[in-house]
């Protein structure tokens, strides 16, 4: 899909009145994986700061298989963000920047509904996206395979950690994304976040072809609110959300490719006077600017991309800042209304 052929001049118009806010490589499926060698510095002052020791308990409702869930979960929240932010939201590990990026989720969602409904003949008017609220997670000490993870836990360990404790609560099953809120700004293990395989897409299935454990992802909104801004916290948690929704061979079919960050559009506005700005939705999050340390966001994406792919991508050059909309981009909500299809009729079976 070039840059030429299909233009999107849907919410990324520069015209749509869609929210923004402005802000000075995948081949796996991890984030859907952090490089090492450009953010290995972090490492050197300091560990994940939000591992806990401590367990959680409790069950959970059983799951609704006539609802896609999307169920966010926050992770520990050190002593110096609530200081920050407030004790608001402090009993259950809810501190603003997860509040507003949960809300973030609920909008793309419900663009995602409107899409799916308007433009799909197989998902009808009762068809219901339901994000909710999960309980807390914690980092067990001996959850960990190796001491070196107690402080810089890698994605594949905070994932399995996050599953067997939603399998001990019964949350798992049904067609559901589960979704961790992490708060380390200093683990460029986890990176900005993202997904394993089996467990990366809603309804996935495993190598031998039995139902996997559901969709799981992670969103390090400690990274981003550290060394980005807000607005790219609310992008990263809906990009998470959406590797989950997105499975390669129907990116390749709308998009001509299997990446599906090239599903993301980054559009040129005018800001004013001669200035201009480069708006960035979702899906090309940490992959729109230069693959350099600052490109955009501060640390750029190393997954899959391809910017003359980018449904739209009006190019980088001479632009004076980023912008990031959590408008998500036609092709996006395109793919991920076919896969919605896709499981609807997979449960209707």
């Amino acid at each position: 899909m070039g840059n030429s052929s299909t233009a999107d001049h849907g919410p990324d118009h520069p015209d749509h009145p869609d929210r923004t806010t402005a802000t000075g490589k995948r081949g796996s499926r991890i984030g859907r994986t952090a490089s090492v060698s450009r953010r290995e510095f972090i490492a050197a002052v300091g560990g994940v700061g939000a591992v806990s020791i401590v367990g959680t308990s409790g069950g959970g409702d059983a799951p609704d298989t006539e609802t896609l869930r999307i169920r966010v979960s926050p992770g520990p929240i050190p002593p110096p963000v609530w200081f920050r932010y407030g004790i608001s939201g402090l009993r259950r590990d809810w501190p603003v920047p997860f509040r507003e990026c949960f809300a973030a989720i609920e909008d793309a969602m419900a663009q995602l509904q409107t899409y799916a409904v308007s433009n799909s003949d197989r998902i009808d008017a009762d068809f219901d996206i339901r994000v909710e609220r999960g309980q807390s997670v914690r980092f067990p000490l001996l959850a960990t395979p190796r001491p070196s993870e107690l402080v810089l836990p890698s994605l594949a360990t905070v994932l399995d950690v996050f599953r067997e404790q939603l399998r001990d609560r019964g949350e798992l099953g049904g067609p559901a994304c589960h979704v961790l809120f992490c708060w380390s700004p200093l683990n460029y293990r986890v990176g900005y976040g993202g997904t394993m395989s089996p467990n990366d897409l809603v309804g996935a299935t495993g190598s031998n072809g039995t139902a996997a454990d559901g969709a799981q992802t992670v969103a390090n909104i400690g990274a981003t609110e550290v060394w980005d801004s807000r607005a790219i916290s609310r992008n990263i948690a809906i990009h998470e959300v959406f590797h989950t929704l997105l499975p390669p061979e129907l990116v390749e079919a709308v998009g001509g490719t299997d990446c599906d960050h090239d599903l993301g559009a980054a559009t040129r506005v005018q800001t004013g006077g001669d200035d201009q700005a480069l708006r960035v939705t979702p899906m090309a999050t940490a992959y729109a600017g230069p693959d350099e340390l600052g490109g955009g966001t501060r640390f750029h994406g190393t997954g899959c991309y391809d910017h003359d792919e980018f449904t739209r991508h009006d190019g980088y050059e001479g632009v004076d800042r980023f912008e990031y909309t959590t408008r998500m981009s036609e092709a996006t909500l395109a793919v991920a209304t076919r896969y919605l299809e896709r499981i609807r009729e997979r449960r209707r079976a």
